[in-house]
C-alpha cells in the first residue's frame, strides 16, 4: 500500500485550527512515558534564562501596574506608563520595545488581540505585519475604517510569538483594563483564543464564542461594553476558509455600532 506524503500547508492549518478551538492535549492509541524525554539544549537555555524573569511575575507587579494605569488620564499618558513599567516577564525575554496601541484615542470600536509579533516588536505598533493588514482589509470593507482603536492583552514580544500566558495577561490587564475606561468604547472586537479568554474571563473555545455577544464590565467605574469574539487574522491567514464567519462578526459588529450610534 503506498502511502501519500503530508500537504505540510493542510497539517498545518488543521493544527492551528484545533488549537484555536481550545484543543491542547492529543492522545495516542497506547500510552507513552515522557517522564524521562530530555529537552533539546536550546529548550533548557532558553527555560534557563528565563526562569528567573518568569518568576518575577507577582502580586507586586500587578499593584504597581494598577497604581500606573490608574495615574494616566489620557491614553497618551497610559502609553507612556507602559513604557515605564518593568513588572511584565516578557519585558525581559528579548522584545526591543513597548507596543501599545494605534487607532484613533476617540474611536466607538477597540479591537484587542493577544500580543505583537516580530513586526510590531520592531515598530512599536500593533497589528502591522500580514495579520494586520488582512485585519485592515477587513475592516474598511465593513466600513470600520478609521472607526477603531487597536491594542492588546500583553504589550512586549512574547518570545518565537508564543501566546501569552495568563500570568503575562494578568500582569498587563490593569493597563487594558484603563485603555478601556479611558475610550469607553461603544463595542469590543477581541481577535482569538488567547483575548477573548482573557477579557471575558472564560475557558470557552474560540470557536464557541465566536460570534456571540458578550459584555466586558468592568469591577470598578462601571464601565462595560458590547463585546464580540472572532478569529484572529493570523488564523485566518492559515485558514482562509475561515474568513467567511469572521466577515459575518464584522458586519453583525457593525450593524452594532450604527445603531448605537
Amino acid at each position: 500500500m503506498s502511502v501519500q506524503p503530508l500537504d505540510s500547508a493542510a497539517t498545518e492549518s488543521l493544527l492551528a485550527f484545533w488549537r484555536d478551538a481550545g484543543v491542547d492535549a492529543c492522545f495516542e492509541d497506547a500510552p507513552v512515558d515522557r517522564t524521562h524525554v530530555t529537552p533539546p539544549p536550546a529548550v533548557k537555555a532558553v527555560a534557563k534564562a528565563t526562569a528567573s524573569v518568569v518568576a518575577q511575575a507577582p502580586g507586586d507587579a500587578v499593584a504597581e501596574a494598577r497604581r500606573l494605569a490608574a495615574g494616566a488620564d489620557s491614553l497618551e499618558a497610559l502609553g507612556a506608563a507602559i513604557a515605564a513599567f518593568e513588572g511584565c516577564p516578557l519585558r525581559g525575554m528579548g522584545a526591543r520595545q513597548a507596543v501599545f496601541s494605534r487607532g484613533d484615542p476617540q474611536a466607538p470600536l477597540m479591537v484587542v488581540g493577544e500580543g505583537p509579533g516580530a513586526e510590531e516588536d520592531a515598530r512599536g505598533q500593533p497589528f502591522v505585519g500580514k495579520a494586520g493588514q488582512l485585519l485592515d482589509r477587513m475592516l474598511r470593507e465593513a466600513g470600520l475604517e478609521g472607526r477603531v482603536f487597536i491594542t492588546n492583552t500583553v504589550f512586549w514580544r512574547p518570545p518565537g510569538n508564543r501566546t501569552p500566558t495568563a500570568a503575562e495577561q494578568a500582569v498587563c490587564a490593569p493597563f487594558l483594563e484603563r485603555a478601556f475606561a479611558l475610550l469607553k468604547p461603544k463595542a469590543v472586537l477581541l481577535l482569538g483564543a488567547a483575548a477573548s479568554k482573557s477579557v471575558l474571563g472564560t475557558d470557552e473555545g474560540i470557536m464557541k464564542l465566536r460570534g456571540q455577544w458578550k459584555e466586558w464590565r468592568l469591577a470598578e467605574g462601571g464601565v462595560a461594553a458590547p463585546a464580540l469574539p472572532t478569529l484572529h487574522p493570523a488564523f485566518l491567514l492559515r485558514t482562509p476558509m475561515a474568513k467567511k464567519a469572521v466577515w459575518a462578526d464584522l458586519l453583525s459588529l457593525a450593524v452594532r455600532l450604527d445603531e448605537g450610534a
